[in-house]
């Protein structure tokens, strides 16, 4: 990471093989750093899966990105991807946002296949997204780019009072809403593009690399954010290399190696 990063990976942050569900069983603060929420148990009968990957395919010339790929995404759940680069976590986390096309296999929610929906319209239809660098409008206002995602989203009738429940949940509604993008941290900057996707009221959450570039306690304050927007149902999925940050807030961590889920 660079300057603020939290340093590597470790290992021991995720159990080896097994079922893929993860988060600390063993001593307490086994596995997560300090001051991060343990993933809570959810609930013994999940609820049914919104959105779903089924049999994804995708190939870049002469390389199998993705190779037969099932991920269900729960409500009230973490689901997070981890594995080296290059072994389909982005394709995947694509697929689902709509910005790349499978070339078989198709992409669900609820039941009816949006695998051609393009990414602005699985927007309207709940699906929010994050990427790998903080992608805000540098001209518009910390609230200003916020407030767009209102306007996006599912919200119809109260932008308004979308955008301040966010800004106050974010801790973005001091004087630096009125800050323009341009010039602010990466962890300011981060919560800005969360809250745009949190603005239009998502069903589902998909973040790409969250915790890149951000020091301890703004990962910390990030994994309590998550923990609590799956506690009141919204269905993440993280794509993360962070795996301490993974394995503090993840009921399920999928592990990808060559386009396949292995575990």
């Amino acid at each position: 990471r660079g300057p603020g990063g939290r340093g590597g990976l470790r290992a021991r942050s995720v159990p080896p093989g097994g079922s893929g569900t993860t988060g600390p069983t063993g001593d307490p603060g086994e596995g997560a750093a300090p001051g991060r929420p343990r993933p809570p148990a959810g609930p013994e009968r999940p609820a049914p899966v919104r959105l779903e990957a089924r049999g994804l395919r995708v190939r870049y010339g002469g390389v199998t990105a993705l190779d037969g790929v099932d991920l269900p995404l729960v409500p009230g759940r973490v689901t997070a991807l981890v594995g080296p680069n290059g072994a389909g976590k982005s394709t995947l986390f694509h697929c689902l946002a709509g910005t790349v096309r499978p070339v078989a296999g198709r992409v669900v929610l609820d039941g009816a296949d949006i695998t051609r929906r393009p990414a602005h319209a699985r927007t309207r239809l709940g699906i929010a997204r994050t990427f790998q660098e903080p992608a805000v409008f540098a001209s518009l206002t910390v609230e200003e780019n916020v407030r767009l995602g209102a306007e996006r989203g599912r919200v119809r009738d109260a932008p308004d009072a979308a955008t301040e429940q966010v800004l106050r949940l974010l801790d973005l509604d001091g004087p630096v809403r009125h800050r323009p993008a341009t010039g602010l941290p990466t962890g300011v900057l981060r919560r800005t593009e969360l809250g745009r996707a949190l603005a239009g009221r998502p069903h589902t959450l998909l973040l790409d690399e969250p915790a890149a570039g951000l020091d301890d306690a703004e990962a910390a304050a990030l994994a309590r954010i998550l923990a609590a927007l799956a506690a009141d149902g919204t269905a993440v999925l993280v794509v993360e290399h962070d795996l301490d940050l993974v394995a503090g807030i993840a009921h399920t961590v999928h592990v990808m190696r060559a386009g396949r889920i292995m575990s």
